[in-house]
C-alpha cells in the first residue's frame, strides 16, 4: 500500500476533511497510476475522490475502540525516528548556486 496514506483512525484530535480528502487522492492516484489525469479523466477521476472520502469519512465515524486516541505530535515524532532509523540522518546540504 502507498506509504504516503496515513492512518486516520482515533486520533484526537479527529481527522479534518482534508486529510481524509488527501489519503483518498492518494489512493485514487495508486489505483489509477495517474499522479494527474488527463482532462478527458479529470472528472471520473475528481468523483473517484469524492466518492472514495466520503466513504472513508463514514467508516471513521463508525468504528468503534477501547483504546486511548493517539496524540498527533506522538506519532508524528515516531515517525520521523523510523524515518532517521530507515534512512539515516541525513545534514542540511545547500545546493550550491550556479556560476
Amino acid at each position: 500500500m502507498c506509504r504516503n496514506i496515513k492512518t486516520l483512525f482515533n486520533f484526537e484530535p479527529p481527522a479534518t476533511d482534508e486529510e481524509i480528502r488527501a489519503a483518498s487522492l492518494q489512493f485514487v492516484r495508486k489505483l489509477s497510476g495517474f499522479n494527474s489525469p488527463s482532462k478527458l479523466n479529470q472528472e471520473a477521476f475528481d468523483r473517484a475522490v469524492e466518492d472514495v472520502a466520503s466513504a472513508a469519512r463514514v467508516l471513521i465515524e463508525s468504528l468503534v475502540t477501547t483504546a486511548d486516541p493517539r496524540d498527533r505530535e506522538i506519532e508524528a515524532e515516531r515517525a520521523r525516528a523510523r524515518s532517521a532509523n530507515r534512512f539515516g540522518a541525513q545534514p542540511y546540504r545547500p545546493l550550491k548556486e550556479a556560476s
